[in-house]
């Protein structure tokens, strides 16, 4: 029986445990067809060790989305390894504890934040750019940047930044059939979920609000959500942001 991504060679980054949104991605992926290549940053054997419970070998690449090094080499690697690209999953949030107080926050902490969690949607685009064929699925994770959410802080502003990068992204390589989306995922205990102080708060909200019964434990549909957007049954999709969040997001007061 074929799969939805059969002959797709895709970049994932961000498989850091189990319980990420991205391994999922990568083990769904793997399941319908696809070759699947990793990145990891600052510990690559975490992610090597993380990846021998896919269902295939995946090769782990050191990558550093703030380093331009990093990102200059990522073509030859890739080419050596896959011969090229049709899709890439940008799963990379990160900002300093200080950012997580919104009013006392230092620039250089929302600088970070915002390098990190945005700008490479960007960067590492385009350092895939060179790799993409005829057509390409770039999809990035997000979690809802409209709202002002508890405990968030500056990475809500980060989020929004992400959210209008991923636009001007299918905006400017649309020409080129690559198109750009997001899944917007509702709250999960991965490991970025973790270093959010007061956390909980925040997803507390889901359990009372959302319509469908959501399972913090549970990152698969999200994953299966990338899949969808990586293979050709959205050819003309872009620009676009998909909620996998239970229904929380349409909900009034």
């Amino acid at each position: 029986m074929s799969g939805i991504l059969d002959g797709k060679r895709i970049l994932i980054t961000g498989v850091l445990t189990e319980s990420s949104i991205a391994f999922h991605a990568a083990k769904v992926a793997q399941e319908q067809g696809a070759e699947v290549i990793l990145t990891a940053f600052p510990r690559p054997t975490l992610t090597e060790r993380i990846a021998k419970k896919l269902p295939k070998p995946a090769k782990v690449i050191e990558l550093d989305v703030t380093n331009q090094e990093h990102l200059d080499r990522l073509e030859g690697v890739v080419r050596e390894e896959l011969g090229g690209l049709d899709g890439m999953v940008h799963s990379i949030g990160f900002a300093p504890q200080g950012a997580f107080n919104f009013l006392e926050a230092t620039f250089e902490d929302v600088s970070t934040a915002m390098h990190v969690s945005a700008y490479s949607l960007k960067s590492l685009t385009m350092a895939c750019r060179p790799l993409f064929g005829d057509s390409a699925s770039v999809v990035g994770l997000t979690f809802d940047a409209q709202y002002a959410w508890p405990k968030y802080d500056w990475m809500g502003p980060a989020k929004a930044a992400l959210e209008a990068t991923s636009r001007y992204l299918a905006r400017d390589l649309g020409k080129e059939d690559i198109r750009c989306n997001l899944i917007s995922a509702g709250p999960l205990g991965s490991m970025a979920a973790k270093s959010i102080p007061g956390f909980g708060e925040l997803a507390d909200i889901w359990n009372s609000r959302s319509p469908l019964e959501w399972d913090m434990a549970d990152p698969e549909p999200a994953g299966r959500g990338i899949v969808a957007l990586l293979s050709d049954f959205f050819p003309m999709t872009t620009g676009e942001i998909i909620h996998v969040d239970g229904g929380v997001h349409m909900m009034g007061a």
